[in-house]
């Protein structure tokens, strides 16, 4: 006579027929994970602080995909060993030699399938469900990621900071930030970021600015913080804002443009999709980067993006698990 299953069996039985998948958006300012089904349906979601491995440090980096990863597995019901494969996406991972140390940092997740790529690379996907077009990605930092109907990638942006990030929160807090010393300086117009920047930083005047960006506290994410001031004050019309929003959205399509040039899809119809919280700026980013895509490739089309990186990533990694099922 058969033995019954307990409900536990059974339970796991459930589990593994659901071909669950993980999959991970992280950035400089957090970390989203997702599981899902086969059928793609998410079943739980968690979320973490930043996951920049250049930002935050390697081991910083791989705790927030594990508490990110871990959240999702209660919200989901799961254990860490139900998830039969993971694509990972995080900013700061362009360069091999990082990418491999992050590798052997998340080993600790007990995954026997996992893929690290590039947020751009899972934002690409999302912004197309994996066909041929571009995406831009501008939140904390900004990058530019395409591919073409020949199946090559190209890339511009992602260089930080310090030597690029243009268009993205960072970069826009940055103007705002000099827009408001210069105002204080007699060498710009007036604007109402003078007073946004004392809510922001808890500063009495803008002569205090200095001492507060400069403190050993502040952080690269706190200052890009007050890109998001700067989009509010846009949006009420002050117009030196507006200038920064708008020169924004045309470095972001001159990023695009390049990966457009370099891909040689210029006379193709294809998406260009956007993603991150600099869109929040709706047309005053958006205008002027159609503007700059149009003029080298007129038969584009901005739209959003069809899916989100943390579930394209999730769809990613069942498409992993469909190679390796037909290599077997």
């Amino acid at each position: 006579m058969t033995k019954p299953k307990s409900n536990a069996t059974k339970r796991i039985s459930q589990v593994q027929e659901q071909k669950l998948t993980l999959g991970v958006d992280g950035g400089g300012t957090k970390t989203r994970a997702v599981i899902a089904d086969q059928t793609h349906r998410v079943l739980g979601e968690g979320m973490a602080g930043p996951s920049n491995p250049l930002r935050v440090g390697i081991s910083n980096a791989a705790a927030a995909v594990r508490e990110a990863f871990d959240r999702a597995c209660i919200v989901a019901g799961v254990e860490r060993s139900s998830i039969l494969a993971a694509e990972i996406g995080l900013a700061g991972v362009r360069r091999e030699d990082v990418r491999q140390r992050m590798r052997e940092a998340l080993a600790g997740l007990g995954l026997a399938s996992l893929e690290l790529v590039t947020d751009a690379d899972i934002a690409l996907y999302g912004a197309t469900d994996g066909k041929p077009g571009v995406v831009i990605i501008a939140g904390t930092g900004s990058v530019c990621r395409g591919k073409n109907v020949r199946g090559k990638y190209a890339s511009a942006g992602g260089w930080g900071p310090v030597a690029g990030d243009e268009g993205s929160g960072w970069w826009i807090a940055r103007r705002g930030l000099q827009a408001v010393a210069q105002a204080a300086d007699g060498r710009g117009s007036a604007t109402s970021l003078t007073e946004a920047v004392r809510g922001c930083f808890n500063i009495d005047s803008a002569d205090d600015l200095a001492t507060a960006v400069y403190a050993p506290s502040m952080t690269n994410e706190r200052i890009a913080g007050f890109g998001r001031c700067v989009i509010e004050a846009a949006k009420s019309r002050d117009k030196v804002a507006r200038g920064i929003i708008a020169e924004a959205g045309r470095e972001l399509g001159m990023a695009a443009a390049a990966v457009i040039h370099r891909l040689r899809m210029e006379r193709e119809r294809f998406q260009v999709a956007y993603v991150g919280g600099v869109f929040a700026a709706g047309d005053l980013v958006l205008d002027t980067l159609r503007t700059e895509v149009e003029r080298v490739a007129p038969k584009s089309f901005l739209a959003p993006p069809v899916m989100s990186p943390a579930v394209a990533a999730a769809r990613m990694a069942h498409e992993h698990l469909h190679r390796l099922a037909v290599a077997v």
